[in-house]
């Protein structure tokens, strides 16, 4: 019987857009979007660096300039940064009913300490979980099989009394691996449904 719910952020409890934030630094830079796109997939490992809390946002600001010939300051690129998001109202609310029907709820997110913490102000209806496991904070990210089995022991669940909810097929079919019922989930996803078939009552 699941016991536990496990919610992905970005995608699933919020919605984001990352072109947003960089249309912004190439208006800024006036550089061409698509080239600076292209900059920032070749340095993807300073992003996952950041993600799971290897470097500070004042490192990460400075690398950033560094990689891609960029002069802005920190205050401006992370206003920038950070404003890109917008609430899934309909899943939420889900997680409100599966809270008040007494299910445990833990919040798992590859994420970084700056987004994050503009998500805490901005959304405060996403700090209602009864846990959270952020890969800043624990150094590790999905799809690694350890961050899963920290969202089951801080749910004082065993994962096959979990289910996980994510937007990317390789992080579900993860938690699947680690012994959890999972869910992928897309704009079009009846969640609702799709929990109680696995027998969810909320």
């Amino acid at each position: 019987m699941i016991r536990a719910a496990i919610f992905d952020l970005g995608q699933v409890l919020v919605w984001f857009d990352n072109k947003i934030f960089l249309r912004k630094l190439a208006e800024h830079a006036g550089l061409e979007l698509e080239r600076l796109r292209a900059a920032v997939h070749e340095n993807l490992d300073l992003i996952r660096a950041f993600d799971r809390g290897e470097i500070s946002p004042a490192e990460f600001h400075q690398e950033v300039c560094a990689a891609l010939g960029l002069e802005i300051e920190a205050d401006l690129f992370f206003e920038y940064y950070e404003d890109i998001f917008a609430a899934n109202a309909p899943v939420l609310e889900i997680v409100r009913r599966l809270k008040a029907a007494g299910y445990l709820l833990v919040l798992l997110s590859n994420t970084d300490v700056v987004r994050y913490a503009f998500i805490q102000r901005r959304f405060p209806e996403t700090q209602t979980f009864d846990a959270y496991v952020l890969s800043y904070e624990v150094g590790l990210m999905k799809p690694d099989p350890a961050i899963y089995l920290e969202a089951g022991r801080r749910a004082g669940a065993k994962p096959a009394d979990c289910v996980f909810i994510d937007d990317l097929a390789e992080n579900v079919e993860a938690a699947r691996a680690a012994g959890m019922h999972a869910l992928h989930y897309a704009p079009e996803t009846d969640l609702a449904a799709e929990l109680r078939t696995l027998g969810l009552v909320f």
